[in-house]
């Protein structure tokens, strides 16, 4: 049983982490100079719904990868 909560735990850390590097990443284009004074806080909005999107895509291609890689010592 311990074995999935340090599985639950991995995911957690990842996700967020992915999250805050697309988060950090998608601000760095600076794209809100585009964006009228009057709609700067929904653009900020629509930028973190963007960065968990991303992120989350992200981290799922992350640990799908990790979890093949342990799964193919059961090929052998």
């Amino acid at each position: 049983m311990k074995i999935y909560g340090i599985n639950a735990l991995l995911n957690l850390i990842s996700n967020f982490l992915f999250i805050f590097i697309a988060f950090a990443a998608l601000q760095s284009l600076r794209l809100d100079r585009y964006i009228a004074p009057s709609k700067q806080k929904n653009f900020k909005w629509l930028l973190v719904l963007i960065a968990v999107a991303i992120g989350y895509q992200c981290s799922s291609f992350f640990l799908d990868f990790i979890n093949n890689v342990k799964n193919l010592s059961y090929l052998i």
